[in-house]
């Protein structure tokens, strides 16, 4: 697609890539464990290294996501946090921070409800970069992705090792921003990963596509993070992270500690082998 503004995002992977180093992209959930406190998790993850942030949407019906990443959802909605307020949220995170990505992750249902009018004008206004709507394949994005490059808001697919050949081709033509590479079958927060293999299926799309290409996916300390850091462009880190915030729902003000120990430590093992 023909960009029209210049994004974050890109700028962002070009810079990494003329440093040598992989980037760090966290996902928590807007509204975990209530609204008050998602900016300055934002925050505390920049501060810890993160490159790009995904910010989760909450949705009743999260199809896409295993149980950690469930409950997440529901203690945001019991809150009342709806797509609105996310995007108040990026708001106030502007005003600190000019320059990290943000990219909304969630379902198509909520961008429906607002309108996708409303929606594109709201996020580029918020300061919004990119899109990834689990829901909403390249095949079927049309009007809705070109909508959103209209408005500067990357539309970002995800790839499995399921994927065929053929279908990898052409998300790799409509994608945006970076591919986002789930490393294993099955539910966010499952479990074995083998670096190897991934690898090996990051390979094949290189042959296809230049955009980066992040992997996600049971990603949960910093042995694994350098581990698909050699293969990928891009490490994303959910499950863990949200863990983090689930054993601390209680006491709020200890989670960005939390999450700057984890981050902290992928951060400096990606370093570690980007230097080595």
């Amino acid at each position: 697609m023909n960009r029209t503004v210049s994004n974050r995002i890109d700028r962002r992977f070009a810079a990494l890539k003329a440093q040598g180093r992989t980037a760090l992209i966290p996902y928590i959930t807007a509204g975990d464990p209530a609204p008050a406190y998602t900016v300055g998790f934002m925050h505390a993850c920049v501060e810890a290294g993160a490159d790009v942030l995904e910010l989760g949407v909450p949705f009743s019906d999260p199809m896409a996501d295993g149980p950690v990443i469930q409950k997440a959802c529901e203690r945001a909605l019991v809150h009342g946090t709806q797509l609105r307020h996310v995007l108040e949220m990026v708001a106030e995170f502007r005003q600190r921070d000019t320059e990290t990505p943000v990219v909304l992750m969630g379902y198509l249902n909520p961008i429906e409800r607002m309108g996708y009018d409303v929606f594109t004008r709201q996020a580029q206004a918020s300061g919004v970069d990119g899109v990834l709507v689990v829901d909403m394949p390249p095949e079927e994005a049309g009007d809705n992705a070109a909508l959103f490059a209209e408005h500067g808001l990357q539309s970002i697919f995800l790839l499995a090792p399921t994927t065929s050949e053929a279908r990898a081709k052409e998300i790799c033509k409509y994608g945006e921003g970076y591919l986002y590479y789930v490393s294993l079958k099955g539910v966010t927060g499952a479990a074995t990963l083998d670096a190897d293999a991934v690898g090996e299926q990051l390979g094949k799309l290189r042959r296809v596509t230049e955009l980066p290409l992040c992997v996600g996916f049971g990603i949960r300390d910093g042995e694994a993070a350098a581990a698909i850091g050699r293969v990928a462009d891009g490490v994303i880190v959910g499950s863990a992270l949200v863990g983090r915030i689930a054993e601390r729902a209680d006491d709020p003000t200890s989670i960005p500690a939390a999450l700057k120990s984890i981050l902290g430590e992928m951060r400096e093992a990606l370093d570690r082998d980007a230097v080595g």
